[in-house]
This record gives C-alpha cells, structure tokens and sequence, in this order.
C-alpha cells in the first residue's frame, strides 16, 4: 500500500512552495544586502516592471502579424488602394502601442488588489502607460522593419528571441539593479527596457526623481521616432521589389 510522506513543518519556508501566499524566496528578496529595491514589498518593486516587460515582449513579437499580412496577400492588395503607404506600417505601430497601454491597465489593476500602491496617485499610472506605450512603439517599429526584411515565420521568431531574451535579462525588471555584476550594470544602462522601467517604476516607489523619469522617457521616445523611420525606410524597400 503507497504511503503519503508527511510534510516536515520546516517545508513551509521552502521557496518552491506555495501556499496561498508568495513563495516565501520572493517575500526575501527586497532583504537581500545592497538593497536598491527601495521598497519591502517585492510585489510594489515588480509590478510596474511587468507592466514594461508586457508591453516590450508583446512589441518583439509584433512583426509576426505583418509576415501574415504578406503570406496571405493582404498588403499588396492594400497597396492598390489609395491609402496612405506611410499609414500601412504606422498603423500597426500604433495598434500594438494601444494593446501594451490596455494591458498595462489590467496589470496596474491587478497589481492594486494585491496591495501595490503608486506614490505619485494617477498621474503616476499615467505616466507607466506612457512607458509601456513608447516601449511598445520602440519595438514594434523595429518588428515591423525586421519583418518586412525577412519575410519569413522561423527567422522573425528566431530574431525576436535573439533581440528579446538578452535585453530583458540584462535589465532590472526582476531585481534591483545594485544585486547584478558590474559588466550588467553598465550594459543596463545602454538597454531600452531597462530605461522602460525605471521610468516606470520611479513613479511607483517614494523619493521620485523625475528629472531621471522625463530623461528615460526622452531616451524612449527617441528610440521610437528611430525605429519608426527603420520601418518605413524597409517599407519602401519591400514596395520596390512588387
């Protein structure tokens, strides 16, 4: 006859386990020495960063509904039309940037009724949105260019995850900055996502620096304009190949 083992009291503060309640790992990492979290809640320091970390994956993999568009000859079909050829690639730019903000509200939400609280009120929440807005648009941009260049399923997925994984890593999304080697912290610096969340999160957390949240902003928005001139120029490359 199989047998239950029975659990040892001293399993309950055991990180893999959960029991209703964050795994009690989690509930350690703001303790950890060097600090930087800002915050004894790990779920206050999270929260705006999954909000960046959403919109940046969902941007990455934006490009995918353009290899659609092209396999099933959607957007040569449109380009016989006098719509605006600009309008094509901004447009999905623009729909993926809008996805990231509503998700963002959800998350934000979500994030309210687990007790995360953003010190800055709803100008705060506004400014995230406007994070994971610009993010999003970086990105996508990029998706898009990238998409319209290769034209195939199997190479986008293999750039988005060659482009996506190293930069989420390389940021402070999952923990403070100050915990990471030195070689991580100066390439966080250089990393668009990193710059995603600490706007966002600087909103969240007491002793806001704005001047470092308008400059990240800035930083992000530049990004964009950048990609978004990336994709139309691959746009207009794709039109003389038809």
């Amino acid at each position: 006859m199989r047998t239950v083992p029975r659990r040892n009291d001293d399993d309950r503060g055991s990180p893999h386990l959960v029991h209703g309640r964050p795994p009690a790992l989690f509930k350690r990492v703001t303790n950890l020495p060097g600090g930087g979290f800002g915050t004894s809640s790990y779920i206050t320091f999270l929260a705006p960063a999954i909000v960046i970390m959403n919109s940046f994956f969902g941007a990455t993999w934006s490009g995918m509904a353009m290899i659609s568009d092209l396999d099933r000859d959607v957007l040569p079909r449109f380009l016989a039309t006098p719509v605006s050829r600009i309008s094509l690639v901004v447009s999905q730019i623009v729909r993926s940037a809008l996805i990231a903000v509503v998700q963002g509200v959800i998350i934000l939400v979500v994030s309210l009724a687990l007790g995360v609280r953003v010190h800055t009120g709803l100008f705060g929440w506004v400014v995230i949105l406007a994070a994971a807005a610009l993010m999003n648009s970086a990105f996508a941009g990029l998706s898009q260019g990238i998409a319209l260049l290769v034209r195939k399923e199997a190479t986008m997925i293999a750039i988005a995850n060659f482009i996506g994984l190293p930069l989420f890593f390389l940021s402070s999304t999952l923990i403070s900055i100050r915990q990471v080697p030195h070689w991580m912290q100066i390439a966080a610096k250089f990393n668009p996502v990193n710059w995603g969340v600490i706007a966002a999160r600087q909103v969240v957390l007491r002793g806001t620096e704005w001047g470092s949240v308008g400059l990240h902003l800035a930083l992000l928005f530049g990004l964009s304009v950048a990609t978004a001139a990336f994709a139309t120029w691959t746009f207009r490359a794709y039109q003389r190949t038809i």
